[in-house]
């Protein structure tokens, strides 16, 4: 038996704890939070997919800015209110990079902890404009 199908088990081991766990201190928002946000006002809800994936479902009252455009679209976004940025699900390097790009120019931004699948899998309303 040789060890070699255990190195890409170890590769992506790593590449998910350094790449994802360690940008979690971008403070992920969880679905109940999120909902409370978007029910009170206090959230502004940024998916970050292509155009093409927003249009075919895409959670309630989100604004669609893909992530290839979001320096380019700066101006859309609020500066007085906080930002929850989402796209794919937990392991999409979309919404990671949306906030930290956000913070580079200074908003307020978080990320959803999940994305559009786990959201439309729990039951919760989604919109779509395709």
């Amino acid at each position: 038996m040789t060890s070699a199908p255990l190195l890409p088990l170890f590769s992506m081991e790593r590449i998910v704890t350094t790449y994802f766990h360690a940008r979690d201190q971008l403070e992920p928002i969880n679905a109940t939070e999120l909902i409370a946000g978007l029910r009170d006002g206090s959230v502004v809800l940024l998916d970050v997919r292509p155009d093409d994936e927003y249009g075919l479902g895409h959670l309630p009252v989100a604004m669609n800015i893909p992530l290839r455009q979001l320096e380019q679209r700066l101006t859309e976004l609020p500066r007085k209110q906080e930002i929850v940025a989402y796209c794919r699900g937990p392991y999409c390097a979309l919404s990671f990079e949306a906030v930290a790009a956000l913070r580079a120019h200074g908003f307020n931004v978080r990320r959803f902890e999940d994305g559009f699948p786990e959201w439309k899998a729990a039951g919760l309303p989604v919109e779509c404009t395709a």
